[in-house]
């Protein structure tokens, strides 16, 4: 396939074609983290810089194993490491960073459209890693990998996210990439953490979760964002995983063998139950391993594709 794309902004740039293409190119490049020695030759000589504005744990670690397993140069600028602190504009970093001549920067921001904006400054490919509330790309393509690599397909398969909607760069960047792989997608949440404008989403909208649950192939746990919220919008925490945790007795509604995932970080027993997050049937370890093998191909993809 002739790539197209210089920058990885949302999936929604993405067609059905393409994202299958990722996941083609994932699946080759899971077999290689298997191997004793888990390195290729394919970046050798490009730098990636990974500048995170915001705390990553999976995210940022598996870009850099991702890069370094395919032999690039990986070099890490956090926000308390960069001149960020010191009242630099955003502007500013990032054209200092391509005076280096990086091949590629993968960028997290607090701010919703900071990867855009990037974008139209450099020259360079520029990868989303999460902005704001407004996208995260990677997640959602490990996300439909893992889920692809089950069942070779996701149309007509029914999906639930749980939790934090109106906070989450996750469930939107799902919510797109499993419509146009042909899901149908559910969401549960109180009514105070869902966007204002679900109405106009490709979404069913349910608040009780056991109605939710019923008949969905998979279930994915959103981390209540509590560090995006304004006051009020939960009366308590309690309260919340009585209503929203989800539980076994959740997952006796959905079809038989129903997938569990979470993004992470996870509060366990709080929006998922400890025993469902370890279960057999759980996805979670599965999505981080997914996402080193989705990383490599987006990387791959995005450097030598625009070349």
């Amino acid at each position: 396939m002739q790539w197209r794309h210089k920058h990885l902004l949302d999936v929604d740039q993405l067609s059905k074609e393409e994202i299958i293409h990722i996941f083609g190119l994932a699946k080759n490049f899971q077999e290689i983290n298997q191997r004793p020695v888990k390195k290729v030759p394919t970046l050798k000589g490009k730098s990636i810089i990974l500048f995170f504005a915001e705390p990553s744990t999976r995210t940022k670690t598996s870009f850099d194993i991702a890069g370094k397993r395919l032999s690039a140069d990986t070099f890490s600028l956090a926000k308390t490491s960069s001149s960020l602190t010191k009242g630099e504009s955003l502007k500013d970093t990032v054209l200092t960073l391509e005076a280096m001549r990086p091949d590629c920067i993968v960028i997290r921001h607090w701010q919703s459209g900071a990867a855009q904006f990037v974008s139209s400054q450099i020259d360079c490919s520029v990868i989303n890693a999460g902005d704001g509330w407004h996208a995260h790309p990677t997640q959602a393509l490990l996300d439909g990998f893992v889920l692809y690599s089950l069942w070779q397909t996701l149309e007509q398969k029914k999906i639930l996210i749980v939790g934090d909607i109106a906070h989450s760069r996750v469930a939107r960047s799902d919510i797109k990439l499993f419509s146009i792989l042909g899901a149908k997608v559910r969401l549960c949440a109180p009514r105070t953490l869902l966007p204002f404008d679900i109405s106009a989403w490709p979404v069913e909208v349910f608040h009780d979760l056991k109605q939710a649950c019923v008949g969905v192939d998979a279930i994915i746990c959103l981390r209540l964002q509590l560090e995006r919220q304004e006051k009020g919008l939960l009366p308590d925490l309690r309260e919340y995983s009585q209503r929203y945790c989800v539980t076994f007795e959740h997952l006796n509604l959905a079809q038989k063998n129903v997938k569990i995932m979470h993004p992470g970080p996870m509060n366990r027993g709080i929006e998922i139950d400890s025993s469902i997050a370890d279960c057999k049937d759980s996805l979670v370890l599965d999505q981080v391993q997914a996402g080193v093998a989705v990383r490599m191909a987006i990387l791959y993809l995005f450097i030598l594709g625009t070349n």
